[in-house]
Formats: C-alpha cells, sequence, structure tokens
C-alpha cells in the first residue's frame, strides 16, 4: 500500500486528505482520481488553488468554439471572393 501514499504525497496535502478522498470516493462508488479532480476544481472555483475556473475554463471552450466559427467563415468568404474575382476578369477578357 505504499504506492497510494507516494501518489497522496505528490498531490495532496496530507494522508488524511487521500484517506477522505478514499473513503468518499467508495461511498460515492467512483474512483479516487475522478473525486481528486472534483475537490481541485472546487478548490480552484473558490479561489484556493491556482488555475483556470469552471466559469473561466467554459468560456475559454466558447471562445475557442467561437474562433473556429469565424475562421470556417473566414475560408468560405475568401474562396468566394476568389471565384466571383475569377469569373469577372473571365467575362472582362469576352
Amino acid at each position: 500500500m505504499s504506492e497510494p501514499y507516494a501518489w497522496c504525497s505528490s498531490t495532496c496535502a496530507s494522508p488524511s486528505q487521500w484517506a477522505t478522498i478514499k473513503s468518499v470516493a467508495e461511498k460515492l462508488d467512483c474512483t479516487t482520481e475522478v473525486l481528486r479532480r472534483w475537490v481541485r476544481q472546487a478548490e480552484r472555483d473558490a479561489g484556493q488553488r491556482p488555475g483556470l475556473t469552471t466559469v473561466d475554463q467554459q468560456r475559454v471552450k466558447e471562445l475557442e468554439r467561437e474562433n473556429r466559427e469565424l475562421k470556417r467563415a473566414n475560408d468560405i468568404l475568401r474562396t468566394a471572393s476568389a471565384f466571383f474575382a475569377q469569373a469577372e476578369l473571365d467575362r472582362r477578357l469576352k
């Protein structure tokens, strides 16, 4: 059982926190890693730990999605512009 303690020493504040996470995870029927991530995210949301809050993470995802959509729209407009510019040149050459 030295492995959980080694993991705990690098990611938990104390062995008692690891024991608490392990106990609660069993009661919730989830893995200790999932519960540990939930606890860490709750700490970030409460300002007790550095990193992106849940709201910030959602905002980043929204901005990334919007950025992809805008890039796609720009590509479509660029292609359409080139098509119509070529059509105008062809019309003038006739």
